[in-house]
């Protein structure tokens, strides 16, 4: 019995030394970092005399995503996502505290521009507590302290508003790794006395007053209208697959927000293209990311949830369409980010002679200033300006 028992055990360990190796392969993979995460949520006070401030964060948004594009963490490309909440509007239900959820966090940006666009003011109570206890609790934050995990709440009323308590919420956010930024919109001072900086101060935040009333108005560089045809012309080596009314309402979302940018703005269309060059900007269902992120093989579609363009084409044919679109999309990367380089330095000479344009603190600048500040402490660097 004693014979059988050690032959046993050196079978035992004889196998469990031949396994050694895949096991630590195993771990060597598990090991292999996923990209680093930054997540906003921004919550924005829409009553009625918020107009301003909703004009500003609809014209700023590409600019704010412009700023996230240039960040890396130990090298690495970050996903970025945002989230939108709107509170203090009348016409929201006052059971659930005059706040909505209108994107969770998500890397859908054109879905979100169309909504920040769709906003309306209305009178209403603004709850802040609430709305950072919903965007706190109600969203599917990454894990990992490596994650850069914020929630940017703007509005003009005081802080303390409603049943759930900024004192406690705040703090709370501090242990899912979220910290609360507060801007106020108008005195300084005004928001220090209603409460804004001790909120952003319980949560490890930044606290900032800005000009919600202020037209944002960036000068006309000679490169804005080429940037814009450049938005517009990359949409063509978009691919959008699943059902037929999935892929018009990806395609609709994507030229709907070109509009609506250039529209608003110039420099917002302009802002707009710097993304989409930048390689950071992402459509939803777009087939051709898809394959060349190893997300997902042409084989795995049935041929009705094919791009129209594809599904007369063999697959080798397929394949090659998608390659030759994939380099066109390079080429006109390229040429937006030649264009956008150019464009920043006149804009730069631009504001030179505007001096006091920089000591005007609007949406976008209050974002970005804090979104360096807390970045850098989780290890993001960015690109020189």
């Amino acid at each position: 019995m004693r014979k059988l028992f050690h032959f046993t055990a050196l079978i035992l360990l004889s196998f469990g030394l031949f396994l050694q190796p895949s096991l630590a392969e195993d771990k060597i993979q598990s090991s292999e970092k996923s990209p680093p995460v930054i997540e906003l949520a921004i919550l924005l006070d829409t009553s009625g005399s918020m107009q301003g401030l909703i004009n500003q964060a609809r014209t700023q948004l590409w600019t704010i995503v412009n700023e996230l594009a240039t960040a890396k963490q130990n090298g690495q490309v970050p996903v970025m996502k945002v989230a939108l909440y709107e509170y203090g509007k009348s016409s929201l239900p006052a059971s659930e505290g005059y706040l909505r959820q209108i994107m969770p966090l998500t890397e859908n940006l054109d879905q979100l521009s169309e909504e920040l666009f769709a906003l309306k003011t209305n009178g209403g109570e603004e709850y802040c507590g609430q709305v950072i206890q919903a965007a706190m609790n109600g969203l599917k934050w990454s894990d990992g302290s490596d994650c850069l995990k914020m929630i940017f709440i703007a509005g003009n009323e005081g802080f303390d508003q409603g049943k759930v308590d900024f004192k406690i919420v705040c703090p709370a956010a501090i242990q899912k790794g979220i910290t609360v930024n507060t801007i106020f919109c108008g005195p300084e001072q005004t928001g220090i006395q209603t409460g804004w900086k001790e909120g952003a101060l319980l949560a490890d935040g930044s606290y900032l007053s800005i000009n919600q009333g202020l037209e944002i108005v960036t000068p006309l560089t000679p490169y804005d209208q080429k940037l814009n045809e450049l938005s517009r012309g990359i949409n063509k080596t978009y691919l959008f697959y699943g059902t037929e009314k999935e892929q018009v309402q990806a395609s609709s979302s994507q030229s709907a927000a070109d509009s609506l940018s250039s529209e608003a703005a110039p420099a917002s269309g302009a802002e707009r293209a710097a993304f989409k060059g930048s390689g950071r900007y992402r459509a939803k269902g777009d087939l051709v990311e898809a394959i060349a992120g190893k997300k997902m093989k042409l084989e795995e579609l049935k041929a009705e949830e094919l791009p129209p363009e594809l599904q007369k084409l063999s697959q080798a044919e397929q394949a090659a369409y998608i390659e030759k679109l994939q380099k066109e999309r390079t080429e006109i990367q390229f040429q937006i980010q030649d264009l956008t380089k150019k464009r920043n330095l006149f804009l730069a000479e631009e504001m030179k002679k505007q001096k006091n344009e920089a000591k005007v603190n609007t949406f976008d600048k209050a974002v970005i200033k804090v979104l360096r500040s807390q970045a850098q402490k989780k290890n993001f660097q960015f690109e020189a300006e």
